[in-house]
């Protein structure tokens, strides 16, 4: 009888908080929840092209340093065995610093996706999973990233001769089939990688916000996230 009664209480439990979670919901209106979403949205924004869209931040940044591709990181050994690792650490450093002038970019982009949120895409984030703004994001700014950063890495990279010589590499592994062909580029790689760091730095913020709402910069970022 005991066995029976664990999962009927902690059953009890779960559907207790689900409801509790509703009418704290259900007791926002619809300008408070869009208003705190679009506030939360900006402060993760803000906070993640401040910490990466400077000197070495991503260079400096273990969770979002840009690295050769797994494929090559063979070759980036072999480089450093025959006295390249020079050579090696310039292609690295330029990657890295490509995408920090990427990202230092990506401030307008993000607050026009900010700015055409929905109450609907607002409702949709507080009831999401833990990290539904930073798929919001990238839901709707993927494509105008790519856009905007991909010219900034291309004259960035453009600087460094051992680019083309990846490209010439990389392009031959995927003509045969042993790579991707989207790391076959050089600027499409670190434009990738430039948004997967954005992301990450974002999904952070917002990972810090739902764990603590009390500790949240405003009043209504508490009262928004504090009644998920």
């Amino acid at each position: 009888m005991r066995r029976l009664l664990v999962p009927v209480f902690a059953l009890f439990l779960m559907l207790t908080a689900a409801i509790t979670q509703a009418a704290g919901l259900d007791a926002i209106s619809g300008v408070d929840a869009s208003a705190g979403v679009k506030e939360a949205l900006s402060k993760g924004a803000d906070v993640a092209v401040a910490a990466l869209g400077q000197d070495n931040g991503f260079l400096g940044n273990s969770k979002v340093k840009i690295s050769l591709p797994s494929y090559l990181q063979a070759a980036e050994k072999g480089m450093r065995m025959f006295g390249m690792g020079k050579q090696a650490d310039e292609l690295i450093a330029t990657m890295n610093h490509a995408a920090e002038k990427a990202v230092a970019e990506a401030k307008p982009i993000l607050a026009d996706s900010i700015k055409k949120m929905s109450v609907q895409d607002a409702k949709g984030i507080l009831t999401g999973g833990e990290d539904s703004v930073t798929q919001y994001f990238k839901r709707t700014s993927t494509e105008q990233l790519t856009q905007k950063f991909t010219p900034i890495v291309q004259s960035a990279t453009k600087k460094v001769q051992l680019a083309d010589q990846y490209n010439q590499f990389a392009g031959k592994a995927a003509s045969s089939g042993l790579i991707d062909k989207k790391d076959a580029d050089l600027d499409g790689y670190v434009t990738q990688k430039a948004m997967d760091g954005l992301f990450i730095m974002i999904a952070e913020e917002e990972k810090k916000l739902r764990a603590n709402p009390v500790g949240a910069s405003s009043d209504l970022l508490k009262k928004v996230f504090g009644a998920i």
